[in-house]
């Protein structure tokens, strides 16, 4: 009896002990349940909290990595192709993501989440019928949980987890606090892309407004040009940034200025539009964005100079008269692809800048007219009034003379005499430079050119030699002997200012009788058949052969040299 008694006391205090045994394990859960929802309230909390795009992102899976305690997360923004036009990893280090390669794309089992845009929760990567397999290099991953991103009731991205620690699976806690977590960064995604594209449109259009600003008040086109790409690559937070303006008719585009990572490789190129990116941005006439630049397909011509760059973004600069320039942004992180949201402003900045460039251009042209058409009215009032009267008054001293007996005024006289002709000279020196650019705006006629060769010796010699053009010389004169004569005049003054030690020289250009005859006259130490013959002027000497012309070099009458060219014009 006393033993059945003990045996009926021990049995209630069992089932108190296990009583009190679940009791623990059900207080452990609710507390275990209550620290996920303080960390699921935390995690809301964190990605709610900021409002730069890039970094509510990254934000995200970080929080999402240790609310359902993954070693690796990862968010993949989906393109409208389907595809991913962003991926943000975390729990990999740099060196990791670099040697694993490229980014994913969205195929395999991540593409699988993108066609099913549900929760999906594997005990197996491998044994999923979408698993592709890992990239050589890529941590092993073997546990995963994924559930979609909306904004507005439209999928943003998706949420990826894998490697629960510890070697555990994921379950239903994971999966629901996950979808939590989805639904709070979908709203702190749609405020950040609201504030994103508000502070942009602002840093958009305060830019513009510089550039107009600074074209419409005469700043230089180097600096302005300089400032649209700096403008653009603080905005978009870009590394390096270009400018490349088409090359006339050419069909080629020359890189006018680069600034930033890796810019020297850029700066100065030309590059033909088939097989480059700028090209291609050019003739789609709109932005187009790449990945990876340094193996971005459509790229097949010019230098390697991409090491070291990934996402770009080209756009091209369009106005009604076409295509005045591409702006060229990169980014040397791999991950920091450019999005829709961040490149939908540039095309509408590009073409502002553009049409600035382009009123500050025509502002310039009619200053430029106003000016040539003063410079024209000046050259003719000195043809007109200056050089007559000085002609008028050199005959009537020269008809003076013979009512002059006195030998030392008639001297004096005829230096006067000399003096006007001297003068008339200078002037109508004077006359071709102030017409030089008013022909140059529509044709440069051969008159221009010479007295452009002229002028640049000028600071060489010392002085400005008095220049005489007599006979049809923009009308007679064919293309081969237009071209000697440029020749043959810069060689003949040259040597002037470099074996002359002259103080004066006369240029003669007369277009008669069928030939074309150039006289250069200096008042310098003279020539000698003693000396030396530079190769300079037996050039000139095959020139004129060539062109069945002739050649002489003397002393002149007076002193100095006397050069004579000739060629025939018919």
């Amino acid at each position: 009896m006393e033993e059945n008694s003990g045996e009926r006391g021990r049995l209630p205090r069992l089932h108190l002990d296990e009583l009190l045994e679940e009791l623990q394990v059900s207080i452990d859960a609710v507390r275990t349940t209550r620290d996920r929802v303080y960390s699921l309230f935390e995690a809301v909390l964190s990605v709610g909290s900021e409002l730069d795009l890039p970094q509510a992102l990254r934000r995200i899976v970080e929080a999402a990595t240790v609310l359902v305690d993954a070693e690796y997360g990862a968010l993949g923004v989906v393109a409208d192709d389907g595809t991913l036009a962003q991926f943000v990893p975390v729990g990999m280090t740099q060196e990791q993501i670099e040697a694993v390669g490229p980014l994913p794309t969205g195929h395999g089992l991540l593409g699988e989440l993108i066609r099913h845009p549900e929760p999906l929760r594997l005990a197996e990567i491998a044994r999923h019928p979408s698993s592709s397999g890992f990239p050589p290099r890529h941590p092993p991953m073997r546990t995963f949980l994924g559930v979609p991103v909306k904004v507005r009731n439209e999928v943003f991205g998706n949420l990826y987890l894998t490697e629960k620690r510890n070697g555990r699976d994921f379950d239903d806690e994971d999966e629901a606090l996950l979808a939590t977590l989805a639904v709070a960064a979908g709203v702190a995604i749609d405020n950040a892309r609201l504030y994103e594209q508000a502070r942009s449109r602002q840093h958009w259009l305060e830019a513009n407004a510089e550039i107009t600003e600074s074209l419409l008040s005469g700043m230089e086109e180097p600096a302005v040009l300089e400032l649209i790409v700096t403008h653009a690559r603080r905005i978009l937070r870009a590394d390096m940034g270009a400018l490349a303006i088409p090359e006339g008719d050419s069909g080629t585009l020359r890189v006018r200025l680069a600034s930033g990572a890796k810019a020297d490789r850029h700066s100065g190129l030309v590059l033909p539009r088939r097989g480059t990116f700028v090209g291609a941005a050019a003739d789609a006439g709109k932005p187009i964005t790449s990945s990876d630049i340094a193996h971005d397909p459509r790229i097949t011509a010019g230098p390697p100079r991409w090491q070291g760059l990934g996402p770009a973004v080209a756009t091209p600069m369009v106005t009604e008269d076409g295509v005045r320039g591409v702006l060229l942004l990169a980014r040397t992180d791999p991950l920091a692809v450019f999005t829709e949201v961040e490149t939908a402003p540039l095309l509408a900045y590009a073409g502002q800048a553009a049409l600035a460039m382009e009123v500050a251009q025509r502002r310039r042209d009619a200053e430029q007219i106003a000016l040539l058409e003063d410079r024209d009215r000046i050259a003719r009032d000195l043809h007109d009034l200056a050089v007559q009267r000085l002609f008028a008054t050199g005959i009537s001293v020269q008809s003076a003379l013979r009512f002059v007996d006195h030998p030392e005024a008639r001297e004096r006289l005829l230096r006067a005499v000399d003096d006007l002709d001297e003068t008339t000279r200078i002037i109508r020196s004077t006359i071709f430079g102030l017409r030089r650019h008013s022909e140059e705006a529509t044709h440069r006629s051969l008159r221009v050119r010479l007295v452009g060769v002229i002028e640049d010796v000028v600071a060489a010699l010392g002085f400005t030699p008095a220049v005489r053009m007599d006979g049809l010389i923009d009308t007679d004169v064919p293309p081969a002997v237009a071209e000697a004569l440029e020749a043959v005049l810069g060689e003949a003054l040259s040597n002037v200012a470099r074996h002359a030690c002259a103080t004066s020289a006369d240029v003669s250009l007369t277009v008669a009788g069928g030939e074309a005859r150039l006289v250069v006259l200096d008042d310098g130490i003279g020539y000698s058949e003693e000396s030396p013959r530079y190769s300079g002027l037996r050039n000139l000497e095959e020139r004129s052969e060539k062109l069945g012309g002739r050649f002489v070099v003397r002393k002149g009458e007076a002193g100095g040299t006397r050069l004579e060219w000739c060629a025939p014009v018919t």
